[in-house]
């Protein structure tokens, strides 16, 4: 049992006697598993599965655990543990037994996290490539369709042709900004002023459409070290999905604050729609590279909004609910961190 506590010493700990009730639970312990202040006295049946079961095995086989790794679920999500247990005992009578918890979620979160970026890294390269071919072999076939297009204008599908030649120009246009976007040249810049021309440029969006615009600018300082552009292009994609979401009528929610207690990005922005939501099981996608639910769109968008976010040292999230509406937050450190 020492050499198990030299090597979880910041670990929860849980204690049971020989009829598996609670005698001693950790501050660490109970943050960790949720668990109410009286807990102490009850049953180990009142932990989450599979505790009590490795328990009752602890005492009955007077062997412990060591680095068995489970899965508990509780009501805030799933939770990855590293497990040990030890018996204790006394002149060969069982006392009971220690279980020592160690949670690797975060470090499963972040295996993910580099997961995804290893994929990320190799689409970007396979986009970049594909993206140049298909730029440069388009140079040739817009030219030859737009020499037909003129000898045929009364043509049915002369319209439907030069529309889908632009999409697809765009397409490549927008794989080619998220595999390899332009290096950004960063200024003190007046976040609301950005927000504002953003918004100014979605303005002509809104005629003719029953939408709220609601700002609410809190955040004083306000200013950020960041390139106009792209900054100004990361909003312009969150608001045009709002729009798109919201229909012909709604609400838009522009708000920054200051957050102090966050020193490493500490301007706040909240975009919020009141538009149709977004599906659980699609939610953790939205940034995924070609991931769309739009009929016709690119599924582009959100992940270069990301990446232009996270090139200015920020930070971007998602919550959203069916018929409820999404809210994007964004997170970035005042002009006095420089990316």
């Amino acid at each position: 049992m020492p050499n198990i506590l030299d090597r979880c010493l910041d670990a929860a700990v849980l204690v049971v006697d020989a009829q598996q009730r609670l005698t001693a639970v950790t501050p660490g312990a109970a943050e960790l598993l949720g668990l109410p202040g009286d807990i102490l006295g009850q049953s180990s049946a009142t932990l989450p599965a599979p505790l009590p079961a490795i328990l009752h095995r602890t005492i009955r086989n007077n062997t412990g655990v060591v680095d068995r790794i489970i899965l508990v679920r509780g009501d805030a999500g799933s939770l990855s543990l590293r497990v040990a247990t030890a018996p204790m005992t006394q002149g060969g009578t069982a006392l009971g037994a220690v279980v020592i918890l160690n949670d690797l979620t975060p470090a499963r979160h972040l295996e993910e996290n580099l997961r995804r970026l290893d994929r990320l890294a190799s689409i970007g390269t396979l986009s970049a490539s594909m993206a140049h071919e298909v730029k440069n072999a388009m140079v040739a076939v817009k030219t030859f369709v737009d020499l037909l297009v003129k000898k045929n204008q009364d043509a049915p599908l002369a319209d439907i042709v030069v529309r889908e030649m632009r999409r697809i120009d765009s397409i490549v246009s927008q794989m080619l900004r998220f595999a390899g976007p332009a290096k950004p040249t960063f200024a003190a810049l007046s976040l609301h002023q950005v927000l504002e021309d953003s918004l100014g440029l979605v303005q002509h969006h809104l005629e003719g459409r029953k939408i709220q615009l609601q700002r609410d600018f809190r955040a004083a300082p306000d200013l950020v070290h960041a390139d106009l552009y792209q900054l100004q292009q990361a909003f312009l994609n969150l608001f045009f999905n709002a729009l798109e979401a919201m229909g012909a009528t709604g609400k838009l929610e522009v708000t920054t604050e200051q957050t102090p207690s966050e020193p490493d990005c500490d301007l706040k922005i909240t975009i919020r729609d009141s538009g149709i939501g977004v599906a659980p099981e699609n939610l953790q996608r939205l940034f995924d590279p070609f991931f769309t639910t739009k009929a016709d769109g690119t599924g582009l968008g959100l992940p270069i909004t990301r990446r232009i976010i996270e090139e200015h040292r920020g930070l971007i999230s998602v919550a959203s609910e069916l018929n409820q509406g999404t809210v994007f937050t964004i997170r970035l450190p005042s002009s006095g961190r420089k990316p």
